[in-house]
């Protein structure tokens, strides 16, 4: 406890909110944070604390950082309005979950970033913090601020506010940082000089300071990288609250909507040894009675059924359940074994035809998904939930039909073989296609508003006539998404306008406001339908400050054969020359998943 009258005047605030378990730190498993460390770090989720103690990333830097001899990080999750009117009100800042100390008291603040509509929220932690804003405004006694996580692949719209950014895999990227800024405090120099010096570090972007391309990092090998076995325990109910196995990073299947699939090659796994050592590990620290294995498609790991003959008796004797996420339809039987928890099933098919599944390079042919299904349905499962998308490039109204029809032959399929004596619930979710930097359609025009509503309300009236329930998500929240998602350092003014016009957890769609935005845009001058209506391919695009790895000529290529309706093969079958190679200087047998047969 650092100030014990400021510790008791925070507790006072803790008995007027409405959810003080946000706030009050204590958390089971929680580090012993040192006194009197070298460097004490911030780690800053900008969400509420239940979105934040559910995601894996932060979990990792937390716990590598305290885990470092001469580091003490602390944690602190954006306030819900409640408690930031009572900051303000009080005259008290924010502060950190683990001592109450006020936020602006630490060496760096690192914000992890995993979706567009939380950058608002960055502004609205440093200024509860009292941490001016713009970094020009700031001292050399304010805190460091640092931003990390997938959507830093494009920084730009974020320059004006953060100091350093860290691109790609965190774990070693962050222990240099932590290192280097150690090293420099020491010898008594300045922030200037520490992030001079921090261009030299692989994964690491400094606004003007940056000579070329800031590279991405990559961590090589997982079995040796940084991984929590112990992990805080939320003091309420998280959004997934479960362990999480992190199997392996990323995916050779090559979706050309899907930025993850691109920005986190090439695929690395860990090995069964490995898991299975961290999972007795996360089942005897942690209580959690359910494990889940966490990749972008887990029924690609190609030793899983061994994984699961090796873990399944130790979570049998602990009752643990496992559950395995990221669910492709052509994979269901050889990813589902016996006695895993029979609950629900989701695919995303992401297209209602097979035409705009070759377009998007989905690689799942209708067949594959009623086989699944047959295949579930006669396991005893009664729940499937469908994923789409709508607006994708090419999209024509025989596609979108497509939905409903799929619907109506699973309907047809689960009467013929169900042996659940319980009636199907069959639910669609859909959103609205949003084009992503480093993707082969980061060129590509999102669809108008008009057009989704009309998609929406066609998918509306035809799933309600055959009783699917339906779900959509909000085609305005999606069409900021894709302007900050390719905006560039011009977008940093509309940031703060949006700001302080009240646009805060803009991904909560009671909390969002798109007139709001609207005005932000236009009171800089700017049109989002500049970043909305596609750029053209000869244009030099503002996020290429990064080297993602993947080249402009294979995404070029790829879009090419999008328009064409020819897909590509998965990268285990055969390499495509994607770049992967001249970035991380391995070849790729050495890095990517090769096995297809051990399934």
């Amino acid at each position: 406890m650092k100030d014990k009258n400021f510790y008791n005047k925070v507790t006072e605030l803790l008995k007027k909110v409405d959810k003080p378990a946000r706030y009050c730190g204590g958390e089971f498993n929680t580090p012993v944070i040192k006194e009197n460390a070298e460097l004490n770090f911030l780690m800053c989720f900008p969400d509420v604390y239940e979105v934040a103690l559910s995601n894996l990333g932060i979990k990792i830097l937390y716990h590598m950082l305290n885990a470092l001899d001469f580091c003490a990080c602390e944690s602190c999750f954006t306030p819900w309005e409640d408690m930031g009117n009572l900051l303000r009100e009080s005259g008290l800042p924010l502060f950190s979950s683990e001592t109450r100390t006020p936020i602006n008291e630490f060496d760096i603040i690192g914000f992890s970033m995993q979706y567009e509509l939380s950058y608002t929220n960055v502004l609205y932690m440093l200024e509860l913090g009292r941490i001016p804003l713009d970094k020009k405004d700031r001292k050399e006694s304010d805190p460091l601020i640092i931003a990390g996580g997938p959507c830093m692949i494009n920084p730009m719209p974020l320059v004006d506010f953060v100091d350093l950014f860290s691109i790609g895999d965190g774990e070693d990227t962050v222990t240099e940082i932590a290192k280097l800024y150690r090293d420099i405090k020491k010898a008594g120099g300045s922030k200037s000089d520490f992030l001079k010096a921090a261009i030299n570090i692989e994964g690491v972007y400094v606004p003007s300071l940056n000579e070329g391309k800031a590279r991405r990092a990559i961590v090589k090998d997982l079995d040796k990288a940084f991984y929590p076995t112990k992990i805080k325990i939320p003091n309420m109910e998280a959004v997934h609250n479960r362990a999480v196995l992190e199997i392996f990073r990323g995916c050779t299947r090559g979706c050309r909507f899907c930025q993850a699939g691109m920005i986190y090659r090439p695929v690395r796994e860990r090995s069964v040894d490995t898991l299975v050592k961290t999972a007795e590990e996360l089942i005897y620290n942690n209580g959690y009675d359910e494990i889940s294995f966490s990749s972008l498609s887990t029924c690609d790991y190609p030793h899983l059924r061994e994984l699961l003959a090796k873990i399944k008796p130790i979570t049998d004797k602990a009752k643990v359940s496992i559950s395995l996420p990221s669910t492709r339809v052509d994979s269901f039987e050889a990813e589902y074994t016996e006695g895993l928890r029979k609950s629900s099933i989701t695919f995303a098919p992401e297209a209602g035809t097979q035409r705009l599944r070759n377009v998007i390079n989905k690689n799942v042919t209708e067949e594959d998904i009623f086989r699944s299904c047959t295949y579930a349905f006669k396991k005893g499962y009664s729940t499937v939930k469908l994923y789409f998308m709508i607006g994708l490039p090419t999209e024509t109204q025989e596609d979108i039909a497509g939905i409903p029809a799929i619907c109506e032959r699973i309907k047809k399929l689960y009467r013929e073989h169900a042996v659940a004596k319980k009636q199907l619930s069959l639910g669609v979710s859909t959103s609205t296609f949003v084009p992503k930097p480093f993707t082969p359609f980061q060129w590509e025009r999102q669809i108008s508003l008009e057009e989704i509503r009309q998609k929406q309300d066609y998918l509306r009236d035809a799933l309600k006539k055959i009783k699917v329930k339906y779900s959509w998500h909000d085609g305005k929240s999606s069409r900021i998404e894709a302007a900050l998602a390719r905006g560039g350092k011009e977008l940093s003014p509309v940031l703060k306008s949006a700001y302080k016009k009240g646009c805060t957890f803009d991904s909560w769609s009671e909390k969002f406001s798109y007139d709001k935005w609207i005005e932000a845009f236009e009171e800089n001058g700017i049109s989002p339908e500049r970043y909305t209506d596609g750029f053209g391919t000869d244009e030099e695009l503002s996020w290429e400050v990064i080297d993602a790895g993947v080249t402009r000529k294979f995404l070029l290529g790829e879009r090419d054969k999008a328009y064409k309706e020819v897909t590509t093969p998965d990268c285990r079958q055969k390499c495509h020359n994607c770049g992967i190679v001249a970035l991380t200087g391995t070849a790729c047998k050495n890095l990517c998943a090769a096995k297809l047969t051990d399934k």
